[in-house]
């Protein structure tokens, strides 16, 4: 069948904080961009971003990059590699302030300054004493940051493709990506959309999970698509539980609440973070705190009816605080909890949040994999940034309000080497006669398939699967057991059925797009925690408790196509200073 095409210089796939960031550098660069997203831009999920962007501005305490570096290494539990660290810490400040002349409406202080709070994992200096860094628009910063550069990327003519879904990669022989399959939701049209250059901004898959602060747009799109095309998932074991999502419900309850002086209690009214980070206490990094809570539920000092969650008060900070610096959060504990935080706690628990693994890239946005005889390679012509790109910044935990940071910070330098590369190949290379063929093929499968089972349970079935084999802490024989039953979900959905056929904004039509996606996430995540056996960062195992910085200093790589790990060092090597080398770590 004919299938229309399209050319582009660059295709832009995701428009939240880090696909507008990178479209906003190409499209005053004057290059043709298209930016697809499943939903209205200013809807992306950056939007949910609560508490701050990280930059050591020192506007409340003495601060700079090298202390932020230090701390965004341990949080990272010294698998992040240092130089893209490094990379980030040093241009912080300076994205931030770019934020602040495009607009974005910071809180101030009353010298003027951008208002900045404290966050978990953040020490001043080797001392530990707390610094301020997070610079915050009350606790709507991913909201404040995402409307500034929508607007910024309209005034510069960046055209969005609205309820558009990618599909497929497309590659030649060579390997070099030359654009994607994309759907449009409105009509069901299948196009092919040509570029130069393909940036996948998708963002994170915590849909996977069956509790999650995550949209339900984020279902690892941009992870699947890198998985069949043969592209392999890093670190994917990596997951991080945030401590304070609302009991119940998973929405999220923003580490700025601990950041203002909020603070967990048990049934027994504890402060109990003081036996588990007595430093730092509630603001220890979000491994160490989701670890503590789920600690207090096993061995019964949980509160409520059922023992199974934690209190976070911030009566005490006083109305006139909540409502300047967390509306927000009042809104949502008034919303999802029923309770007014002016008067009475928050009843919170560990939800997933953040994925600390992903498509893995060099600082420059640049899709790398394992060179067969050598070092590793640059796959020609794709790049990947924000929470689906791994860089890897966060290694096996991500601070606090390090997530907007990197987004800017990656989603410019990679819109800057893209500007580079594609002045070096100003022509569109062509594109294989079979572009098209496996997306066709899928879409093919499920308008034909009958007597298959509901997309709705058979997702359900991978979200219970992964939250119960794969959770906060892990086991070996649940690990086994769980390698198994997702291997037998991803089974069931090469066979799902959709009812519904028809064409025009068939939503039954994405979900199974969708869930095709979530598989490949599913099984990275599940395979990668069974193989890496020790205890680092966001992943905890009671056979294996213990960080093994001899065996286990390295990244998982995961392929999809025959279920095999591999692994590859970790850069301790920054670019100008000297390397923080692993130790105990601390709060």
């Amino acid at each position: 069948m004919a299938i229309t095409k399209r050319k582009f210089d660059a295709i832009i796939v995701g428009a939240g904080g880090a696909g507008m960031r990178a479209a906003l550098q190409l499209s005053e660069a004057g290059l043709k961009v298209a930016v697809l997203s499943k939903v209205f831009p200013t809807r992306s999920h950056t939007v949910a971003a609560q508490g701050g962007i990280a930059a050591p501005l020192g506007n409340v305490t003495e601060d700079n990059w090298h202390w932020h570096m230090y701390d965004t290494v341990k949080g990272s539990d010294y698998l992040g590699d240092q130089d893209a660290i490094e990379f980030m810490c040093r241009h912080a400040s300076e994205v931030v302030y770019e934020l602040e002349h495009f607009g974005m409406p910071f809180d101030r202080l009353e010298n003027g300054k951008i208002y900045q709070r404290p966050f978990g994992g953040q020490s001043q200096n080797f001392g530990g004493a707390q610094a301020t860094r997070s610079c915050a628009a009350a606790d709507r910063t991913g909201h404040a940051l995402l409307h500034t550069l929508y607007q910024r990327n309209v005034n510069a003519n960046t055209q969005f493709f609205i309820e558009w879904m990618g599909l497929d990669l497309i590659r030649n022989e060579q390997g070099d990506v030359l654009g994607v399959t994309a759907l449009e939701m409105e009509t069901g049209e299948v196009m092919i959309l040509q570029a130069r250059a393909t940036l996948f901004a998708t963002g994170g898959g915590g849909r996977i999970f069956q509790a999650s602060t995550n949209a339900f747009i984020n279902t690892g799109d941009g992870l699947g698509m890198s998985a069949r095309a043969g592209i392999p998932l890093e670190d994917m074991e990596f997951w991080q539980f945030h401590p304070t999502g609302v009991h119940g419900v998973g929405v999220l309850i923003s580490e700025a609440v601990r950041g203002e002086g909020g603070y967990l209690l048990n049934k027994n009214g504890e402060r109990f973070m003081e036996r588990y980070a007595p430093h730092v206490m509630d603001l220890a990094s979000r491994d160490v705190v989701s670890r503590a809570l789920t600690m207090e539920i096993r061995e019964g000092r949980g509160c409520g009816e059922d023992a199974d969650h934690l209190l976070l008060k911030l009566d005490h900070l006083g109305a006139d605080v909540i409502k300047a610096r967390l509306p927000g959060i009042r809104e949502i504990a008034m919303k999802f909890a029923h309770v007014d935080p002016i008067y009475d706690p928050i009843p919170v628990t560990p939800t997933v949040h953040y994925m600390m693994g992903g498509i893995p890239t060099n600082f420059h946005g640049q899709v790398v994999i394992p060179y067969k005889t050598g070092p590793e390679e640059v796959v020609s012509g794709f790049y990947a940034v924000g929470e689906c790109a791994c860089v890897s910044v966060h290694g096996a935990n991500r601070l606090g309000t390090n997530s907007l940071l990197d987004i800017v910070v990656f989603g410019r330098a990679t819109g800057n080497r893209i500007i580079e590369e594609l002045r070096k190949s100003p022509h569109h290379k062509q594109l294989p006669a079979d572009a098209a063929d496996k997306t066709l093929a899928r879409l093919a499968r499920l308008n034909h398939q009958k007597d298959g089972e509901n997309v709705a349970q058979v997702g359900e079935a991978l979200r219970k699967t992964m939250q119960m084999y794969c959770g906060v802490f892990r086991f070996a024989d649940m690990l086994a057991q769980g390698v198994t039953k997702i291997n037998e979900i991803a089974e069931r959905i090469t066979s799902v059925e959709i009812k519904d056929k028809s064409q025009v904004f068939n939503t039954a039509r994405i979900e199974a797009l969708e869930l095709d996606n979530m598989k490949e996430v599913a099984m990275a995540t599940m395979i990668s925690a069974e193989g890496r056996c020790e205890s680092r960062g966001a992943h905890a195992r009671n056979d294996f408790p213990q960080r093994d910085d001899n065996k286990w200093l390295k990244h998982t790589l995961y392929f999809s196509e025959d279920k095999r790990l591999d692994y590859k060092p970790v850069r301790l090597k920054p670019l100008t200073v000297e390397s923080f080398p692993p130790k105990a770590r601390t709060y």
